[in-house]
């Protein structure tokens, strides 16, 4: 097997230089109810988690501070996570001990996992794997470990903010595209030197069904007119009337 591609030894240093700042928003977290994205959308509004997950072996690609796992053990699942920041990875040991609850967390790229074939009934991303690897190589990677039948679930940026932004780091989202949406794929940041990675619905869709997976849903999440983010790129009046994010459910044939 080839070693990893020049964008992951990238967003390894620039997550381990992040790391600090994500702290306190994984213990919040921690403590609260599941909710999503930018804007803190709840659960109960948007039902991005399966109904049940009591029993499942499930897998968090790219799992930050372990906050999604830790929302999936608490339900009956038997979480595992796997990240690219030692750093982040910390904060999650840390978190784990705090809130008694443990579920094993491995140092690594989600690009080329550790895992057997047919390891998990479920994989998730939201923010991780989803847009900091390579789509043509994570998805294939989450197909060879999920079992026929498991599900893929993964947050993304919308494909209307990534068009209406014209750089993360400078510009607030725009009504006005930024950027052509032919040739989606990789976004390198030269501010930081982070890489990020984003397909148009077509290619996405593609990409899936290639894979061996079947769309199940596309579910768009907006944020109130009254909403609040920490991050500046993004307004709730721009979020109110387009998708802010969007997230994929995919289910691998059997």
């Amino acid at each position: 097997m080839s070693g990893p591609a020049d964008h992951v030894a990238a967003n390894r240093r620039q997550w381990d230089a992040w790391a600090a700042d994500y702290v306190a928003a994984g213990e919040r977290a921690w403590s609260g109810d599941p909710s999503w994205g930018l804007f803190g959308i709840p659960e109960t509004e948007v039902g991005v988690l399966p109904a049940s997950v009591e029993g499942l072996d499930t897998i968090e690609l790219g799992c930050g501070t372990g906050y999604v796992s830790a929302w999936l053990a608490r339900r009956g699942a038997r979480p595992v996570g796997i990240d690219n920041s030692e750093a982040q990875l910390a904060t999650a040991r840390r978190l784990q001990a705090e809130h008694g609850i443990a579920f094993p967390l491995h140092h690594g790229n989600a690009e080329q996992t550790p895992f057997a074939d047919d390891s998990f009934d479920l994989a998730i991303s939201e923010y991780g794997a989803s847009i900091w690897c390579d789509p043509y190589v994570w998805i294939p990677e989450a197909a060879r470990i999920l079992r026929p039948g498991g599900e893929l679930i993964f947050l993304v940026n919308s494909v209307q903010a990534i068009l209406c932004l014209g750089d993360f780091e400078t510009d607030v989202a725009s009504d006005r595209l930024m950027r052509p949406q032919r040739g989606m794929h990789r976004f390198d940041w030269p501010d930081d030197g982070s890489v990020e990675f984003h397909l148009s619905h077509g290619e996405q869709l593609r990409l899936l069904r290639s894979c061996g997976f079947d769309v199940e849903d596309i579910i768009e999440l907006y944020a109130e007119p009254d909403a609040t983010t920490r991050y500046t790129f993004m307004t709730p009046e721009w979020a109110s009337q387009w998708p802010v994010e969007e997230v994929w459910r995919a289910r691998l044939r059997g």
